[in-house]
């Protein structure tokens, strides 16, 4: 009986020690607050949990497309310079640009042309120049090739007859005894800057006396040693000497001299002409 009793005894103790157990697990409360879990969750470790991407992603909304400016159907043009009166662009009215050759030379020219040969001066004949639309003219110019038997000039010299022979009395009576006296030396040659050119006067509309072929321009003079003298604002002190006894004796067999100091357009050259003045006066500055 003791035996059957002890084993008996010891069987109870331990069921009623695990029933307290278990009851005791019920009641804790770490097992009330956690969730029942899946067979899926305890068969793998927990992690952190990662976003899911969803099935389609989304795009960002496109940035609106910036309209251009449309261009105007005419483009606007600048306004337009005031149309000036026609008789403002023309040149002032001169009868010379009026002239024009006869079928015959007329008496004078053949005569000027006569005294040219007199003088020793080489020229040859050229065409008739007009244009009506600027008033240009010369119904008889001539070109010159030298101004004398022993006076030379730069090529291209075309005028009309009455200032050839002027320049070149000029440069065999006066010019060339000037250098002899001052520079011991014979004139050589006449180097012109201008003579017949189809314009008005700087800044004006009144025809220049180039555009009659009755105007030079003379920018040097060349010696028979060598010496060359360019007319200037600031000569050497001989060939100011020179340039100026020049300037001042072609003041009567020209009726204009224009030169340095008198403009800014004749501060490298002589400017002589024909042109007729009141009273038969001159204009030399």
């Amino acid at each position: 009986m003791e035996n059957g009793a002890d084993k008996s005894g010891q069987g109870k103790p331990r069921a009623n020690s695990n029933d307290d157990f278990l009851n005791q697990e019920k009641s804790h409360p770490k097992w009330d607050a956690r969730p029942p879990r899946s067979k899926r969750a305890e068969s793998k470790p927990q992690t952190e949990s990662e976003p899911q991407t969803p099935d389609v992603v989304p795009t960002p909304p496109q940035k609106p497309a910036e309209l251009e400016p449309e261009p105007p159907e005419t483009a606007p043009q600048p306004p337009e310079k005031p149309a000036q009166p026609a008789e403002e662009e023309k040149m002032l009215p001169d009868p010379r640009s009026a002239a024009m050759p006869a079928d015959t030379m007329p008496a004078e020219e053949t005569a000027c042309r006569e005294r040219l040969k007199a003088l020793g001066v080489e020229f040859e004949e050229h065409k008739a120049e007009h244009d009506p639309e600027i008033g240009c003219a010369i119904p008889y110019p001539i070109v010159i090739k030298t101004l004398g038997k022993s006076i030379g000039i730069s090529s291209g010299t075309e005028l009309n007859c009455q200032m050839a022979e002027a320049t070149a009395r000029f440069m065999a009576d006066v010019v060339q005894p000037m250098a002899k006296a001052e520079f011991g030396a014979d004139l050589k040659s006449v180097n012109q800057a201008s003579a017949f050119v189809c314009r008005p006067r700087n800044g004006t509309r009144k025809l220049s006396e180039h555009a009659f072929g009755n105007a030079l321009d003379i920018a040097s003079f060349t010696l028979s040693d060598g010496t060359r003298i360019e007319i200037g604002p600031a000569p050497p002190e001989k060939d100011g000497k020179f340039l100026d006894a020049v300037r001042k004796a072609a003041c009567g067999p020209f009726k204009t001299v224009l030169g340095p100091g008198a403009d800014p357009d004749h501060a490298l050259h002589f400017h002589l002409d024909l042109e007729p003045r009141r009273h038969g006066g001159t204009f030399c500055q």
